[in-house]
């Protein structure tokens, strides 16, 4: 085989000796407190024996799309998906990506053009910023979640007298390795002050906010102050693909101009069909949604039982994250907790900065009071 050159090679050896080196993780059986299955929809027999109905009713009965959704793959399916997505999610239009990175990535790459302003929070995803960087626009990063210096950041780039430029403000309703939902309200309330475009990332909401697991922004009935959602199906619905929100116009202009949707194969009809089984059961059952919050409240009342509250970020949602600095420090304790059965993942720098590596649980509909109680005993054990 050709070696790997000298330069990465150095870079590998590099994260090994700062024992940050990633690896694929085998299969375990231990007990889930690590997936982003929020709901258990990804082995929800109900909504799997669904998809050969759905794919039979629809004459699509094959493996592969065949090509991209613009010319042989857009199978109809895809048409009763995206009209589900609009009633559900309470948007004019939808349209559906193969994955949240790819929808990301081929929104901000296109939408924002030159001269125009990017105002991101500075604990934005990756996709989202590698979107950034592939675009033509300014950026800059705003303090997590803090609306003074979004609010400051808008009055300095409305004070350029820039009257074609647009503004977009980039944030998510959940954020993925801190479990924190921002002020949205007060978000939506500067962008309309400013004229701006808000843009929210509702990855980690989806399944876990609103009575239906509809996300933060229709919980706080801001759909119609929302330039553009993006909601994935990898997360609480236990799928695989991603949409974008938004208007008809903004739809029309990300398939004449997202590269990631252009130019790439759709998603195979057993995809689109376990989405929309998924959205189908979602939009008729609250149960799964309701165990969850309930799950939510009771992990963050036994924080405080066990005085755990300071060593965890604050956070309503499923996420739950215990900092522990160091990454040998954080890799010790998730494998002692590993040992006791219970499936957590240490989060290493450089994935969150330097100092702030935690342990990342994730909670689920599914988890059981005595598997909480357990691994928050391990836990505070292990402290």
């Amino acid at each position: 085989m050709v070696e790997l050159p000298n330069k990465l090679a150095q870079k590998l050896s590099d994260r090994t000796n700062a024992n940050a080196l990633r690896s694929l993780p085998t299969p375990n059986n231990i007990v889930d407190f690590s997936s982003n299955d929020y709901l258990g929809f990804s082995r929800n027999q109900s909504i799997l024996g669904q998809v050969p109905h759905l794919l039979e009713a629809h004459n699509t009965l094959q493996n592969g799309a065949t090509g991209s959704r613009l010319l042989s793959g857009n199978h109809p399916l895809y048409q009763t998906l995206e009209t589900t997505l609009c009633k559900f999610h309470q948007t004019e239009a939808a349209l559906v990506f193969n994955s949240g990175y790819d929808a990301n990535i081929g929104f901000f790459s296109s939408v924002p053009q030159r001269g125009d302003i990017v105002l991101f929070d500075e604990y934005i995803h990756a996709s989202i910023r590698d979107g950034i960087r592939m675009g033509n626009a300014k950026s800059y990063k705003f303090k997590h979640n803090n609306l003074e210096d979004l609010l400051a950041k808008c009055q300095v780039e409305r004070s350029r007298n820039l009257t074609d430029a647009q503004i977009y403000v980039v944030t998510e309703s959940v954020f993925s390795m801190d479990g924190d939902t921002p002020d949205l309200k007060g978000f939506a309330k500067i962008s309309e002050t400013y004229n701006c475009h808000l843009v929210v990332d509702e990855a980690h909401a989806i399944g876990v906010y609103g009575e239906h697991g509809q996300g933060v922004v229709q919980e706080l009935d801001l759909q119609d102050k929302v330039f553009a959602r993006l909601t994935t199906f990898g997360k609480g619905i236990g799928c695989h693909g991603a949409a974008i929100l938004g208007n008809e116009d903004l739809i029309s202009y990300l398939i004449n101009f997202a590269r990631s949707f252009i130019y790439t194969t759709g998603l195979p009809p057993h995809s689109v069909a376990s989405v929309l089984s998924t959205y189908n059961y979602l939009k008729n059952q609250v149960n799964e949604v309701e165990e969850l919050k309930h799950n939510i409240s009771y992990f963050n009342n036994k924080l405080l039982d066990l005085g755990l509250q300071t060593q965890f970020i604050s956070s309503n949602s499923a996420i739950h994250c215990c900092l522990v600095s160091g990454n040998d420090s954080v890799r010790e304790m998730a494998k002692v907790v590993q040992e006791k059965g219970f499936d957590v993942r240490p989060i290493l720098s450089p994935t969150v900065p330097e100092g702030q590596e935690r342990l990342r649980i994730c909670l689920h509909s599914f988890n059981t009071v005595k598997e909480m109680d357990n691994l928050l005993d391990i836990v505070s054990s292990a402290i």
